[in-house]
């Protein structure tokens, strides 16, 4: 035969072959179901008539044994598997694969528990990944082949949540979904290990505007609505009615639905997520709604079932043959815990090899819990307008998976149309935490600070927008005694803010109403602020030691001593001036005439000392006794004068809270309502009650005598310090403002007279920064940290320490504490420096030596220039004309031991004067004969 006769005699063979029915064994299937999944129990309706008008796929089916279970009652859906199970066996029908369409809870895992103990070849469609699938959890390798699980698309869709929340750095969600989406397996898994706080509910469509309400008190901004279009447009429409479409809000629809969507919006934006058709699968999936009436929706979930279904029969047919595997099968009467088994069957490699292709997505078979149908979701931003949809903004799209992100066409306009977190934050005024700035264009008024600047860092980590107002009363939250709050803490209780901000203390009271983050900011205690002390400074301070009294009689003491010094000298035999020839070989003379004498007396009191004493024994014993007078005088004044000066920088009546309850000069006492008048006045309560507590036990008839002889003392054992500090608190009467207890100090007389404040140690350092009449007096007490409070339970609590906590580790806030304090820039920085005990004497207080000095210079430059006036006009005579006088015959001694002959004209000779000075202080009258002139 010709080759090309043999080839058409082969394919004529093959085609009559394909033309006669398949001869196969008879299928027996097991299908297990639950009420509320119509769409799986048509779609596997569907497969089977597939099957049955499609003979060449060579699949015959048999027995059909089915089982339907509830969602509460294991027992019955049990009962109901093993008694059509037992029927299947005894009849000689046993089934060849399970198909378990149950999806989850009690149905699933029933039909697991039956599934694995009876080793019966099984392909499940139950929601859950690995972890979920309880009864399924710790297969074997050989049980692995047989026992397969597939996740619906449904399970796979919520998924995408996560991808949205992990893009958009979403911190709260709510999400809502319908019956037709199985979430009791997503409420820890779907977003976990997310600083995403999250509620998963049920939408109640018949009151949904009360749902969503709750969901708002609860800080939840942003929606996602699983389930049918039905069920979104509903949801949408109560938003609608509470007005959560503004700019704080994001809403997502997401579902498997194929419809668009639309609701009774006004102005709306939402994004909107269903599947994508591939366009691969369209003409399979058209064939099996027209000629199989695969009409069930979604078409996802519809085709889903069906492939899922058709590949399990196909699957079961290529392992049945040659392997009756189902020998061994026993009842469920005769199921014996001790024995377990397992099949020799590859079910899992029999589906995987299917060429039969998918109607709307490939399956992709894996391991339990990860194996699914691909498929592919897109993502539009949808504005509605007046409940018409206007357009649609593609966003994203996403390969449906466990782990692929969202593929993002423009990241801008996502954002753009994101929820924008607003939370409003209530403040009080106070430097440098809270400062006003003015207004803005909306004529709101501005802050600045150090607490804005850490609300504006906690806004960077976590992603949100603020608006802030000041509270009503300006106060930051006290209780009174009737429980009632005000200020920054009334402001959270009522919720009217989210957040107080400011420096508001950590304390007890306030911690059963809010809830505070951790300390932004060191421990702040109390502490006092008080007017700077001013030494009083005088240039002439060294001449207030001794007395005015003391300096006259050391004036009269001198000239008296000096005029007895000069009458001694005068009567004295003895004296100098009384001896002239006696003394002419000494080399010092000296004359005690009166101006010698106040000469003599002056320098005695000084270290040069008085010079030459005087000769006679009766001077010097005047002049001894006035050293002696001038010694002690001296010692006195220099002794008192260091003195002096050092009590001068010393006087520091107060240093501490104990220094200012001893002394009674100065008025004290905090805000009015501050935390620091509720830290005394509760000090004083304790010591009061403290003291009732005692005196009835030391009263207490009950006691005995060896009982009460042990609480018998002499002084009351516990202080009453604050009680006295709480009387004098109220004595002083407290100011209302911070303004009023600062003019008050600044009013005070002196450091040692007026009035003190006591308030937070932050405010005092402040104020003290920024003026230089006040000091900050003693250590700090009563320490507590500054925080930010939230509403009590608000998720915020959380937000923050995370965020305070990385700005910690950044050294954010010790930037921010420099920024604030050291580098202000109402920073006083041209203050007087204050005296120090170990700095010297300031020039304040001894420049007045210094003019001493300049006033001696001046006195002698005076002195001088009376001197010269009084040599030259007072006591030279009139010059006059010489020329005709003549000299008579007689020898006139010269300065130079000459002798000047008679006859010889002079002009200007003074015989009076031998002696000439050697300087010259009038002109040359002109030259003489012979002689040169001396002038």
């Amino acid at each position: 035969m010709r080759p090309r006769s043999l080839l058409v005699s082969l394919f004529l063979f093959i085609t009559l072959d394909a033309s006669q029915p398949v001869t196969a064994e008879l299928m027996n299937i097991l299908f297990l179901n639950e009420e509320g999944n119509k769409i799986g129990d048509e779609a596997f309706n569907v497969a089977l008539d597939y099957v049955k008008k499609n003979p060449s796929l060579g699949v015959e089916i048999g027995e059909v044994i089915k089982a339907v279970g509830n969602t509460t009652d294991a027992q019955t859906f049990l009962k109901s598997i093993c008694s059509v199970y037992d029927a299947a066996i005894k009849a000689e029908t046993r089934p060849h694969v399970v198909l378990d369409m149950t999806m989850s809870g009690v149905p699933s895992e029933t039909a697991k528990s039956v599934t694995a103990a009876l080793a019966l070849p099984t392909i499940s469609t139950s929601f859950g990944q690995e972890g979920d699938l309880r009864q399924w959890r710790s297969l074997e390798e050989a049980e692995k082949n047989y026992l397969i699980q597939i996740m619906p698309p449904a399970d796979i869709m919520p998924e995408i949540i996560r991808r949205i929340v992990i893009f958009q750095n979403i911190t709260n969600a709510g999400i809502l979904f319908d019956d037709s989406i199985v979430m009791n397996h997503k409420y820890k898994s779907l977003l976990q290990n997310l600083p995403t706080r999250h509620m998963i509910v049920e939408a109640d469509e018949g009151n949904g505007e009360a749902q969503l309400k709750r969901l708002r008190e609860r800080d939840i901004f942003n929606y996602f609505i699983l389930g049918r279009l039905s069920t979104i447009v509903s949801v949408l429409d109560s938003a609608e009615k509470c007005g959560f479409f503004d700019r704080q809000f994001a809403w997502h629809g997401i579902t498997l639905d194929s419809g668009n969507l639309g609701c009774s919006c006004k102005n709306a934006t939402v994004f909107f997520v269903k599947p994508k058709p591939n366009e691969e699968y369209t003409e399979t999936y058209t064939e099996l709604t027209e000629k199989y009436n695969l009409q069930n929706l979604p078409e996802i979930s519809a085709a889903f079932y069906f492939d899922v279904a058709l590949r399990t029969l196909l699957a079961t047919k290529e392992i049945m043959q040659g392997n009756d595997y189902r020998k061994n099968y026993v009842t469920c009467d005769d199921y014996d815990e001790t024995k377990h088994v397992t099949r020799d069957v590859d079910l899992l490699t029999a589906f995987k090899q299917v060429s039969q292709p998918e109607s709307y997505g490939k399956l992709s078979i894996t391991s339990n819990g990860e194996s699914m149908m691909e498929f592919q979701m897109e993502m539009t931003a949808v504005k509605i307008r007046s409940s018409v949809p206007q357009t649609a903004i593609d966003m994203a799209t996403w390969n449906a998976s466990l782990t692929l992100p969202l593929d993002v066409k423009d990241s801008t306009t996502m954002v753009k149309h994101s929820a924008v977190t607003v939370y409003r934050i209530v403040t009080v005024v106070q430097n440098p935490f809270v400062i006003y700035d003015g207004v803005d264009g909306k004529n709101r008024t501005k802050f600045k600070g150090y607490c804005i600047d850490l609300i504006d860092e906690i806004r960077n980590i976590t992603k949100f927008d603020y608006e802030i107002y000041e509270a009503p009363d300006k106060k930051f939250g006290n209780m009174d005694e009737n429980g009632n709050w005000n200020g920054m803490i009334k402001e959270l209780m009522l919720k009217n803010a989210d957040i107080a901000l400011g420096s508001l203390s950590v304390m007890a009271e306030r911690e059963n109403v809010v809830d505070f983050t951790v300390p932004y900011y060191d421990l702040v205690g109390i502490t006092i602020l008080m007017k700077k002390p001013k030494a009083a400074t005088s240039l002439f301070k060294f001449l207030t030691v001794l007395e005015n009294e003391v300096w006259l009689c050391i004036l009269g003491a001198y000239f008296f001593t000096s005029f007895l010094m000069w009458v001694f000298d005068r009567w004295s035999p003895y004296s100098y001036q009384n001896n002239r020839e006696k003394y002419k070989d000494d080399e010092e003379k000296r004359e005690f005439n009166l101006k010698e004498c106040l000469w003599f007396c002056m320098t005695s009191l000084t270290p040069q000392g008085g010079g030459e004493a005087p000769k006679n024994l009766s001077g010097r014993l005047v002049a001894a006794t006035w050293w002696l007078f001038g010694f002690i005088i001296i010692a006195s004044y220099t002794a008192n004068l260091a003195a002096f000066l050092t009590v001068s920088r010393l006087d520091t009546p107060v240093e501490s809270l104990d220094d200012l309850a001893k002394q009674y000069k100065i008025q004290y006492a905090p805000l009015n309502n501050s935390a620091s008048m509720i830290y005394f006045q509760r000090m004083s309560d304790i010591e009061n009650r403290f003291y009732e507590i005692w005196k009835d036990m030391s009263l207490n008839d009950s006691l005995s005598d060896v009982e009460r002889a042990k609480l018998a003392v002499w002084d009351y054992p516990v202080s009453d310090k604050y009680t006295k500090i709480w009387q004098a608190m109220n004595e002083a009467k407290f100011p209302n403002t911070l303004e009023e207890a600062v003019n008050r100090v600044l009013d005070s007389k002196s450091s040692s007279e007026g009035f003190a404040y006591i308030g937070d140690a932050t405010d005092v350092r402040y104020l003290v920064l920024t003026s230089c009449n006040l000091q900050m007096v003693g250590e700090e007490f009563s320490r507590k940290p500054y925080a930010i409070a939230t509403q009590q339970g608000s998720p915020l609590k959380d937000q923050f320490n995370n965020a305070i906590l990385q700005l910690l580790n950044k050294r954010k806030l010790e930037k921010l504490k420099e920024q604030w304090w050291n580098q202000n820039p109402e920073k006083r920085r041209d203050c007087e420096k204050q005296d120090d005990q170990t700095d010297g004497i300031s020039i304040q207080n001894i420049g007045g030596v210094f003019i001493v000095i300049f006033v001696g210079i001046g006195l002698a430059c005076i002195t001088l220039a009376f001197e010269y006036w009084w040599y030259k006009y007072k006591k030279i005579p009139k010059v006059v004309d010489t020329g005709k006088v003549v000299a008579h015959s007689r020898q006139i001694p010269t300065t130079g031991g000459g002798k000047l002959e008679t006859g010889l004209k002079m002009q200007g000779f003074r015989p009076r004067n031998p002696t000439f000075p050697t300087h010259s202080f009038r002109r040359n009258v002109g030259p003489m004969t012979g002689v040169k002139s001396p002038w």
